[in-house]
């Protein structure tokens, strides 16, 4: 069965940071497309970033365009996701996405809290 588990949420100032990971177990396939949604109250899930495994091509919500960077362990079928210069408005559940041929998974999200 498969299965993502993310950890690093939690509660920091405006402009702290926070790391988010996510591992992956139960996938017998390669991962092409790695990533990072998040959702506010009220609000729909929108991108935070994506990275391609073959070739590691990144892309980002315009919204967190110079102060996120995500990366991802292969090896270890996990992802990263670095958060600095953090804003209220960043305070949302994000939620890994791991992607392959055939199907996307996702895991059951972190809860991100960004306090000014």
């Amino acid at each position: 069965q498969v299965k993502l588990v993310e950890s690093g949420g939690g509660l920091v100032q405006a402009g702290g940071s926070l790391r988010l990971s996510c591992a992956a177990s139960g996938v017998s396939v390669s991962i092409t497309v790695y990533g990072w949604y998040r959702q506010a109250p009220g609000k729909q899930r929108e991108l935070v970033a994506t990275i391609v495994n073959d070739g590691g091509s990144t892309n980002y919500g315009d919204s967190v365009k110079g102060r996120f960077t995500i990366s991802r362990d292969n090896a270890e079928k996990a992802v990263y996701l670095q958060m600095n210069s953090l804003k209220p408005e960043d305070t949302a559940v994000y939620y890994c996405n791991q992607r392959t041929r055939f199907n996307g998974y996702w895991g059951q999200g972190t809860q991100v809290t960004v306090s000014s």
